[in-house]
């Protein structure tokens, strides 16, 4: 090659969502920190390309072809930085991952830090599409260690999975840490099982720097509408404005140890800055049910439930009129249920500084403030 050959898998994505062919002076060296983010166009993947590109990395991420006539929604606002390159791929189909781990390994850089965030990641989809499921959160995930491990870089590839509390499942031990034993109740969980082994054994087998973040429920306004949390926030701003009358929803007494995703992103960043490659356990050690949730986010806008009734007939009234604004849809329980999920970060708080900084009536009230917007 020629200098000034422009290499054409690098694409840079205009706000106009329009791709055009980056060119590259192959012999330029960077000294930057380059990192790989796929499942960028999700709720983390956004935060974490925040964080990244903050701390000066350059960004490739892997974005999924989809119907969805806008699935950038939560990077709009990033994709006119000269740092941020996104290309079209997915991690279930080989030469994606192999195509984007050359273009960030380029120019040569002295590390790359890959994290893997796509996934199938909604539990109650995963009972009804296990196959998919299993091919997105467990083979993509090998797809992506095979293609390190046969980089020419690969001593200077640190990898992170994204893992999930939803691996301990029918709890056996309270509060889970990262020696309690696991018991996946779903789909997803044992799809992410195969995730976090084989993570594990490529780590073990081949010296990678490879390392499980095991990530209890984590939320924000850029969640999903169809998680049981921003479900609940658009709901109660849709009746508080009078475009809803109610909001349907399954198992109350579900308990979760709920976090930001901000603070989680900034995890997962420390544990690929640390001197060993370990698997760690992210959490606020505080645990919630879906209950007491419907109870803040009502109370945020000025609401005050009183229940009654149990089981599948109880229902959540406003004390001041009466009205019926929860009600319990048993198309919403998993075939499985999770009862109580609550994690113990005790190992990244003392040994990587990591702390979660947001309560949860903050991120309550940030998820609500937002949706409010949203309604304007």
């Amino acid at each position: 090659m020629t200098r000034g050959v422009a290499m054409q898998s690098v694409w840079e994505c205009s706000k106009r969502e329009k791709f055009k062919v980056l060119s590259i002076n192959i012999y330029r060296m960077s000294a930057d920190p380059v990192a790989i983010v796929t499942g960028i166009t999700g709720q983390d993947g956004s935060y974490l390309t925040e964080l990244l590109l903050e701390k000066g990395y350059t960004v490739y991420g892997l974005v999924r072809r989809c119907s969805l006539n806008n699935n950038m929604w939560r990077i709009q606002h990033l994709l006119n930085k000269s740092r941020l390159f996104i290309q079209y791929g997915d991690v279930t189909d080989v030469s994606s991952v192999t195509s984007i781990l050359n273009v960030a390994c380029f120019h040569n850089p002295p590390k790359v830090e890959f994290y893997n965030l796509a996934a199938q990641s909604h539990v109650q989809r995963s009972f009804e599409m296990p196959a998919y499921t299993l091919q997105a959160d467990g083979a993509g995930v090998l797809n992506i260690l095979e293609a390190i491990r046969a980089h020419p870089l690969k001593d200077r590839i640190r990898f992170y999975q994204a893992s999930t509390s939803e691996l301990y499942g029918k709890v056996q031990e309270v509060p889970q840490k990262e020696t309690t034993p696991f018991y996946p109740r779903s789909p997803y969980g044992v799809a992410k099982l195969y995730a976090f082994w084989i993570t594990k054994n490529y780590r073990e087998s081949y010296g990678m720097f490879a390392v499980n973040g095991i990530l209890f429920n984590h939320e924000s306004p850029r969640r999903g509408e169809d998680f049981v949390t921003r479900k609940i926030t658009k709901a109660v701003c849709a009746i508080q404005a009078g475009k809803q009358e109610f909001v349907a929803v399954g198992n109350m007494d579900a308990q979760r140890d709920w976090g930001h995703a901000k603070d989680y992103v900034e995890g997962m960043w420390r544990m690929l800055q640390a001197g060993e490659a370990r698997d760690w356990v992210l959490a606020t050690g505080q645990t919630h049910s879906v209950r007491e949730f419907l109870e803040e986010a009502f109370g945020y806008v000025g609401i005050t439930l009183e229940w009654e009734g149990s089981g599948l007939d109880e229902i959540g009234i406003c004390v001041a009129t009466g009205k019926v604004y929860v009600r319990v849809d048993p198309a919403f329980f998993r075939p499985a249920e999770v009862d109580v999920l609550i994690g113990d970060a005790t190992e990244i708080r003392s040994k990587l500084g990591w702390t979660p900084t947001t309560t949860f009536h903050a991120l309550v009230k940030d998820m609500m403030e937002s949706e409010g917007n949203n309604l304007q």
